[in-house]
């Protein structure tokens, strides 16, 4: 399948199964627009290894691929010497790692006899409190803290089972102050910062503080206010969902991180979650991905299930701009065939007449007269029977206004910004051309229609609506008049 034909975006987590030059350039071919790299896994020499060869094989292939880097966050987890049992109806002692408590509860004059844990995120014990249930490895233990001191919590089993260690933890109705990103986070951020990323992902984010805390550190580590990474919240913490508004409002892209998600929230909660969330994020023209467990049997089997097929087609539906492959790509045996069948979904469901039109609605707060100029060219694309709607876009706004509509029409881009060449990969229906030298915008349409001639997605005697963004003197206004293909 010709990965052109699909509109909505592919990202791909990348790990020891899709590491290779090989497996990266059939993945790409395969429908991969944005590769993800986790910063919980992997040393800097891999991944900035693996940044280098995406580069070389986009320019190669004549792609655009964008760069995510996914930030690791305040991740809590367990820490115990060895496995500890609990039992249903049991008490358990719980501290943290700032406190001395560890070697007074193993004083024989001591507590002997509790069972206790430590959690390895110094000074948690503070943002715990009464009533606050503690969830273990993605909910399978479960535990109630029933009394809190001032060095340690009691907390009543509720689910027992093993605890091992360095195991995850979730606390949903706990107010954390973990702010913007730790200091694991901030030596990451530095480095992917060197290797011009195109996208930062956020872990456990709580409110929009949060997000323009880092926007401000990376201005002031790169030295600019422009052309930096665009930032990626992760919807996974029910205190996000509270904030979901401001957090939506202050971020560049969102994404629907449906596994941290569906353990603080009931899983039963999560779909419609999700379907809230890409509304908000159509509503006001910010691109969003939905990701998590969307082809997870195909990390060891070669199809997917039926289940899975429907929940990329649904995501399809309620038109995300992208779906996310995680284990699939990164740890699984069919990195390219999962890849392959993630496109031939999308392709499928966009044919298809469930696939109709976005809401054709802009949130007021956002509709400028620039927007209004831009929901104008697009229905001037429909009434006159345009093939495609082709703009010029220094930023990328003029392209992200227009994808919001979900037109019809061939979404074509020129720029000459290396940076939006890649961080549009994200956006619903756009193809991107880069042009190093442009000698005026108009120039810009006429070297990125050639190309759509020769790719042949544009024949002879097609309409095509033209938007040059911008008037230079940055008024909101943009130049829109019709074209055809000659």
């Amino acid at each position: 399948m010709n990965m052109q034909s699909k509109r909505t975006k592919i990202v791909a987590t990348l790990g020891p199964a899709s590491e290779s030059r090989e497996i990266l350039k059939k993945i790409i071919e395969a429908g991969v627009n944005v590769v993800r790299l986790n910063f919980s896994h992997g040393e800097h020499s891999w991944h900035g290894k693996i940044i280098d060869t995406v580069r070389e094989l986009s320019a190669e292939l004549g792609i655009p691929v964008g760069i995510m880097a996914d930030l690791q966050g305040p991740r809590i987890r367990t820490l115990v010497d060895k496995d500890v049992e609990i039992r249903t109806g049991e008490k358990i002692i719980i501290s943290d790692v700032s406190t001395d408590f560890k070697s007074k509860i193993q004083n024989p004059k001591s507590e002997k006899n509790s069972k206790f844990i430590l959690l390895d995120y110094p000074g948690i014990i503070k943002d715990i409190n009464e009533g606050n249930e503690i969830l273990i490895e993605d909910g399978l233990k479960k535990l109630k803290v029933v009394k809190k001191e001032k060095e340690f919590l009691e907390a009543e089993v509720l689910n027992g089972g093993v605890i091992k260690n360095h195991k995850g933890i979730n606390i949903p109705d706990a107010n954390f102050h973990f702010g913007a990103v730790t200091a694991k986070d901030e030596h990451d951020l530095e480095f992917v910062l060197g290797k011009e990323v195109d996208f930062v992902a956020l872990s456990f984010v709580s409110n929009a503080k949060e997000i323009e805390e880092t926007q401000e550190k990376m201005k002031k580590l790169l030295g600019r206010d422009i052309n930096i990474p665009q930032i990626i919240p992760k919807i996974e913490r029910k205190e996000a969902i509270k904030n979901i508004d401001e957090i939506v409002a202050a971020s560049d892209v969102v994404m629907v991180a449906r596994g941290d998600l569906g353990i603080e929230l009931p899983e039963t909660e999560v779909a419609v979650h999700q379907k809230e969330i890409i509304g908000k994020c159509l509503a006001v023209g910010k691109p969003v991905i939905v990701a998590t467990q969307m082809l997870d049997s195909m990390i060891n089997n070669p199809i997917p299930t039926r289940a899975e097929v429907s929940d990329v087609t649904n995501a399809v539906i309620d038109h995300a701009d992208a779906v996310m492959l995680s284990g699939e790509s990164a740890n699984g045996k069919y990195p390219v065939e999962t890849v392959a069948t993630m496109s031939e979904i999308i392709s499928n469901t966009e044919k298809s007449p469930y696939d109709d039109a976005a809401p054709d609605y802009l949130d007021k707060n956002i509709l400028t007269d620039y927007a209004s100029t831009i929901n104008s060219a697009h229905e001037l694309a429909k009434s006159s029977g345009a093939k495609a709607i082709v703009m010029f876009s220094e930023s990328g706004k003029t392209a992200r206004l227009m994808a919001h509509h979900r037109p019809d029409q061939l979404l074509l881009v020129a720029t000459n910004n290396p940076k939006t060449y890649h961080q549009l990969s994200i956006v619903w229906g756009i193809a991107t051309y880069l042009f190093q030298i442009i000698d005026g915008r108009g120039r810009a349409i006429d070297l990125a229609l050639e190309k759509a001639k020769k790719e042949e997605r544009l024949a002879v005697g097609d309409k095509v609506v033209v938007i040059l963004g911008k008037i230079p003197d940055g008024k909101e206004l943009a130049l829109v008049g019709i074209r055809t293909i000659e």
